[in-house]
C-alpha cells in the first residue's frame, strides 16, 4: 500500500472553489483511496492506495472534484518518498536565521527543465530567495508571504508548470501525518 499526499491548487483562497474537508475525504473514499486525513483548509489530502501511476490518479481525483465541487483545481501528488526527500533536500535547512513559518515550498506539477530553472533564478527577486530543484521550488519570504512583492505569474510563465505553495510547517506535518499512516500498515 503506498501511501501519497496530494495538495490542491487555489481551493478556498479568497472565497474561490470553496470545498469542506470532510467532503473532500468522502470523495477520496469514493474513489477507493484508504484512511484519507487532510490537513488545514487549503486541499491536502493524504491517503494510501495500491495504485501507482501518479498521473492517472490526479486526473481521477481532478475529474471527481470537478463533477463534485463545480471546479477544476490542479492536483500535486508526492509519494511519502518523495516529499521526505524534498524535507532532506531544503536547501534553507542549515541555516539558524530562517524561520519556518517564512519558507514556502512550490510543488510544481512537472520539472520545468534545467534551462527554465536557470531563467528564473537569473532574476532579482530580493529579499526573497529562491531555490529551484526537481519539482520543487523553495522560496524564503525573510520579511513574510504578506509583504512579499514577488511576481507569482512571472514565476509561473518562466517554469512553464502550475504550482501551489504551502509553508514549511504544513510541508513537515504532511510528512508527519504520511510517515505515521506508513507506520501503521
Amino acid at each position: 500500500m503506498t501511501v501519497l499526499i496530494s495538495m490542491l491548487r487555489g481551493i478556498n483562497v479568497g472565497g474561490h472553489a470553496k470545498i469542506k474537508m470532510d467532503a473532500l475525504r468522502k470523495l477520496y473514499c469514493s474513489l477507493q483511496f484508504e484512511n484519507p486525513q487532510s490537513y488545514v483548509q487549503s486541499g491536502n489530502v493524504i491517503f494510501q492506495t495500491e495504485e501507482r501511476d501518479l498521473e492517472k490518479i490526479a486526473k481521477r481525483i481532478q475529474q471527481a472534484i470537478e463533477k463534485q465541487f463545480a471546479c477544476c483545481p490542479e492536483i500535486m501528488l508526492r509519494s511519502l518518498d518523495e516529499l521526505r526527500s524534498v524535507v532532506k533536500k531544503n536547501p534553507f535547512a542549515k541555516r539558524s536565521d530562517v524561520e519556518p513559518n517564512k519558507l514556502l515550498v512550490s510543488f510544481l506539477l512537472g520539472d520545468p527543465g534545467i534551462q527554465a530553472r536557470k531563467t528564473l533564478l537569473g532574476q532579482k527577486f530580493a529579499p526573497e530567495e529562491l531555490h529551484a530543484v526537481g519539482k520543487e521550488l523553495y522560496i524564503y519570504f525573510p520579511n513574510g508571504v504578506g509583504k512579499s512583492r514577488l511576481p507569482w505569474r512571472s514565476i509561473d510563465k518562466i517554469l512553464q508548470t502550475p504550482s501551489t505553495g504551502r509553508n514549511w510547517n504544513s510541508v513537515t506535518k504532511m510528512l508527519e501525518i504520511a510517515e505515521d499512516m506508513e507506520a501503521r500498515v
